[in-house]
């Protein structure tokens, strides 16, 4: 599978991108100076960059990674799958773990989410954007309690942004 944004973004990503900056930070904004693990970081780790200057540390997963991310001094990167990539990954390290429009990507993503809570410190959040409710059942399947779990429409309508806290 090829790198989200390795050919560029199109205006319509760009967008997106933008529209979702406020909600991640707002979910951010709760630590101090988070660690911060992005799943589907994209090649060019566009949010993850954004984010840089606000947090302690941060590490992406993608299939292949721009020179220019791997430059930023407090970010680091894993080229691979998230299933692979997720188990070499110590148990609560991240503060936020966030999934940009990546689950419905995912062949098994519940295999995934419950790496994703065991990543999380106890505190933590992950931070989702999904097309549809479907997230939540699964959010559900994997831990989180779903009285935890805040769902909201954002782009327009078109996706979901999902905060599910530990």
């Amino acid at each position: 599978m090829r790198a989200y944004g390795i050919s560029g973004l199109s205006p319509m990503d760009r967008f997106g991108v933008f529209l979702g900056r406020r909600r991640i930070r707002k979910a951010l904004a709760r630590y101090a100076s988070p660690d911060v693990l992005d799943i589907g970081c994209g090649h060019q780790a566009t949010q993850l960059r954004d984010l840089a200057p606000h947090i302690r540390s941060g590490v992406g997963i993608e299939s292949s990674v721009s020179d220019e991310a791997k430059a930023v001094p407090n970010l680091r990167f894993i080229e691979g799958k998230a299933e692979d990539a997720l188990p070499t990954l110590a148990a609560a390290s991240f503060d936020v773990v966030m999934m940009i429009s990546v689950l419905e990507h995912i062949p098994e993503p519940l295999g995934v989410l419950h790496e994703c809570r065991r990543v999380l410190r106890p505190d933590g959040s992950l931070v989702l954007n999904v097309p549809n409710w479907r997230g939540k059942p699964l959010l559900v399947k994997s831990g989180f309690r779903p009285s935890r779990i805040h769902m909201e429409y954002h782009k327009f309508g078109l996706n979901l942004f999902a905060v599910a806290r530990m």
